[in-house]
């Protein structure tokens, strides 16, 4: 939507823009300490005033109200209107609809809640991809919205890099979220993305992540581009086939692992639900692979070391994928009520097994 702008939806709008660039300034500032909680600050100011500068474009006023007898009036608080924040905002922009931008902005919302009085740099390696995508998103809406001259692309750029591998800095930063300050973040952060659906947690508006390859040119030229973000298909087979020839050159030393023939956690959980005779959360399964440590918590420096007949992890997405020998373990463990309490430490509520779902073998 394009054209002319009211004047509160500029104001809105210039707000929004205005706290996007300074996120990202504030992001890319060398030797930050508290890069993502004001990033994430300064994100979600972003993202509402967008939102808001949206809704005052299309007519509609984003404050709340309340009934007073038969009408409605809208509440104020010290003089204003109590506007409606992001979470509502996204409850009125998007309904029924859960793509995977809102689940990036439900998980970063609440990792600003949990953060933003803590100083965690250790965390920020970990959800580069989210943080990047919050940003991605942005840029798209607001171009979507309200045209391309109000894109944020010509000022902003990719931020230089002072090295080109860091795995020792990056274990240490992992090791350190094991610290008891930080464990309530790390056990948020792995909780919201064992929730989330297969084709969420591998959309790139979800979480955005890039290589850094050096691009080799046959001659000098101004007007050759050093940087550029190439679109990838996850759904497109040839394109999944490139990107893995692609990692598997800049990888370190250890044997690339894909997730193909594996399953993801909500796989497992929708497994277990139409096999196992008593209630199956992703909880649940969160405390099997803890029970029988078939996988390594999310802070261990060295997330390849599973199971492997049960677990696998996956560098290049971050993420695990399990084994058919994994349901199969879990169905004959979790259908016994004494080891369904042992495992989960709680009593097994029965249910009644859907026929609807089947696991494939």
């Amino acid at each position: 939507m394009s054209g002319r702008l009211t004047r509160p939806a500029r104001s809105h709008l210039e707000k929004a823009r205005a706290a996007a660039i300074s996120a990202v300034e504030v992001y890319n500032k060398p030797g930050s300490l508290f890069r993502t909680p004001h990033y994430l600050v300064l994100m979600t100011i972003a993202w509402t005033a967008l939102f808001h500068a949206i809704f005052r474009n299309r007519g509609q006023r984003p404050w709340y109200r309340k009934r007073v007898g038969n009408t409605f009036r809208y509440i104020r608080i010290d003089g204003d209107f109590k506007h409606w924040e992001l979470e509502e905002c996204c409850n009125q922009f998007w309904g029924e609809k859960n793509p995977p931008e809102r689940d990036n902005l439900r998980f970063l919302v609440g990792l600003r809640n949990k953060i933003e009085h803590r100083a965690l740099p250790q965390l920020d390696p970990s959800i580069y991809g989210e943080c990047q995508a919050l940003l991605l998103n942005f840029e798209k809406l607001l171009s979507a919205e309200f045209g391309k001259q109000y894109s944020l692309a010509e000022s902003l750029s990719v931020s230089l890099q002072f090295s080109l591998v860091a795995p020792t800095q990056r274990a240490k930063a992992l090791k350190a979220l094991a610290a008891s300050e930080a464990r309530s973040v790390v056990q948020y952060v792995e909780k919201f993305r064992t929730g989330l659906p297969p084709n969420t947690l591998q959309s790139s508006a979800y979480s955005f992540s890039v290589f850094l390859l050096p691009k080799t040119v046959n001659r000098a030229s101004a007007a050759d581009i050093s940087v550029e973000f190439v679109s990838y298909d996850p759904a497109d087979p040839h394109q999944a086939e490139q990107l893995q020839k692609v990692t598997a050159i800049i990888k370190e030393k250890q044997v690339p692992v894909g997730l193909k023939g594996y399953r993801r956690p909500g796989e497992i959980v929708a497994a277990l639900k139409s096999r196992v005779p008593f209630k199956i959360t992703t909880d649940t399964h969160t405390r099997s692979w803890k029970y029988y440590e078939v996988r390594p918590s999310f802070a261990n420096p060295n997330p390849e070391k599973t199971k492997p007949q049960y677990c696998v992890y996956d560098e290049l997405g971050g993420m695990y994928g399990y084994t058919d020998a994994w349901i199969d373990l879990l169905v004959e463990a979790l259908s016994n009520p004494d080891k369904y309490k042992e495992i989960t430490g709680r009593d097994p509520i029965p249910v009644t097994l859907s026929p609807t779902i089947q696991t494939a073998h």
